[in-house]
């Protein structure tokens, strides 16, 4: 699961339509589901995506009674819009990313991307990401900025 935290217009859908692309789907197909709730796509291989948006729901029973359970399986990935509205409906090991537009910036300036694993699965994925962007390594998630240990 990939949690997706920013004001409006810090480019969570731009960023799901970019995780879509590189897993095989037309970005051109994604659009935000902030009225649908969910929408999910056919990935190459028999797996889906799941892109997710909370913003107009009001509550986690809400949330589950939209069915956002049964997206939370090993061949769907999942992709949360807005998903600091209910952190508590998160499985514990997810990837969230922080978006924000540096202030004083333009719409169509660049973000910074703030990175955080919470658990074994998201540090692994994390990991490869910042490998493959031949970034620094990221510090061990027993460190107080990370929660401690997992």
């Amino acid at each position: 699961m990939v949690a997706l935290c920013g004001p409006l217009g810090a480019g969570k859908t731009s960023f799901a339509r970019g995780l879509a692309e590189g897993l095989g789907v037309s970005p051109e197909a994604v659009a935000s589901p902030t009225f649908v709730i969910a929408s999910e796509y056919e990935l190459p291989g028999g797996r889906r995506l799941a892109h997710v948006d909370l913003y107009r729901l009001r509550g986690v029973a809400e949330l589950e009674a939209a069915g956002f359970l049964d997206l939370l399986d090993s061949e769907t990935v999942v992709v949360v819009e807005w998903a600091d509205r209910f952190p508590e409906a998160l499985p514990s090991d997810h990837l969230e990313l922080r978006i924000e537009r540096p202030p004083g910036q333009a719409a169509a300036a660049r973000r910074v991307l703030h990175a955080r694993a919470t658990g074994t699965s998201s540090r692994a994925v994390l990991t490869r990401w910042q490998r493959a962007l031949d970034a620094p390594e990221p510090e061990p998630l027993d460190t107080p900025e990370h929660g401690g240990p997992v």
